[in-house]
């Protein structure tokens, strides 16, 4: 009886022992895992204000960085110059100005690499369209083409990182204007955005949140999300905090131009066409148009 007392207590012990040693290997394993996650999706991501209030992203991952569609290169090169960074790459959404007026000079003072669709007078390494991939720093961003505000309009969406630049396509509670495409190219882009997963984040190019909401609760009085936002981002703004980023899941409760086929958006574009419309690109050119003149 006492031999096999002893030999239950061994095993007793034995059993407690492997279940530790299991149990640090599976902790440690973990933590493994995590730890090649971490190092393959993190990047670090700032805003550069600009302008009146244009935002340059930022991209940052050890002691290198991307940015994206740089109006002006100096606000770029100080605070590469503050953080420690040397520039890798250059992403640009579209051709206007004030995306990129500084990438000539951060190419030339930086031999960084230009990510761009193709825009006249800008040096581009690699020229992107619809569909195409691009590995930058340890990340891939696939292009997506989303014409409406110019023709040749991208927008770089990284499922790693979980985000989007979607230059003056999409904006927090509202669109870009329609400068080149038509009603239903620019719709169709949009929509596209709005696939991408809810918790997608979505960097703009500009700081219209605000004026944006103002116009969204005009076209929804009723909705209490637009009202919560609104709220949320005056005390942001009154802390002189970027309202950005926003996130697909948020711009599909507060942002009219994703939804152009709500009963509320429509019902809002009937009272003020006096008529109905024929279809949703039609709803969406005549929210556009308000907006236009709000």
């Amino acid at each position: 009886m006492v031999i096999l007392s002893i030999s239950v207590v061994e095993k007793s012990e034995a059993s407690v022992h492997y279940a530790k040693v299991e149990k640090i290997i599976t902790i440690k394993s973990k933590i493994f895992t995590d730890l090649r996650h971490f190092n393959r999706s993190f990047m670090n991501i700032e805003p550069i204000p600009a302008f009146d209030d244009n935002y340059f992203w930022l991209l940052s991952n050890d002691h290198k960085a991307i940015v994206v569609d740089p109006g002006d290169a100096q606000v770029v090169l100080d605070r590469l110059s503050q953080n420690g960074l040397t520039l890798d790459a250059v992403l640009v959404t579209h051709k206007h100005y004030d995306h990129i007026g500084g990438v000539g000079k951060l190419k030339a003072k930086t031999g960084c690499r230009v990510v761009a669709p193709v825009i006249d007078g800008v040096a581009v390494d690699m020229t992107v369209n619809d569909g195409d991939e691009v590995s930058l720093l340890g990340n891939k961003f696939a292009v997506l083409g989303v014409p409406g505000h110019t023709i040749e309009h991208v927008a770089y969406y990284s499922e790693g990182l979980k985000c989007c630049f979607v230059g003056d396509t999409l904006f927090s509670s509202g669109c870009g204007r329609m400068f080149e495409g038509t009603p239903k190219q620019f719709l169709a882009s949009l929509k596209r955005l709005a696939e991408l997963p809810d918790d997608t984040e979505i960097y703009c190019a500009h700081e219209y949140t605000l004026a944006n909401l103002a116009f969204a609760q005009v076209v929804e009085p009723n909705s209490s999300e637009i009202l919560a936002k609104l709220a949320r981002m005056k005390k942001t703004r009154a802390e002189n905090k970027p309202t950005l980023p926003t996130t697909i899941g948020d711009e599909k409760q507060t942002n009219p131009f994703l939804r152009t086929d709500k009963t509320q958006v429509i019902e809002a574009i009937l009272a003020r066409e006096g008529k109905k419309l024929l279809d949703e690109p039609a709803v969406f050119h005549a929210l556009r148009s308000w907006k236009d003149s709000f």
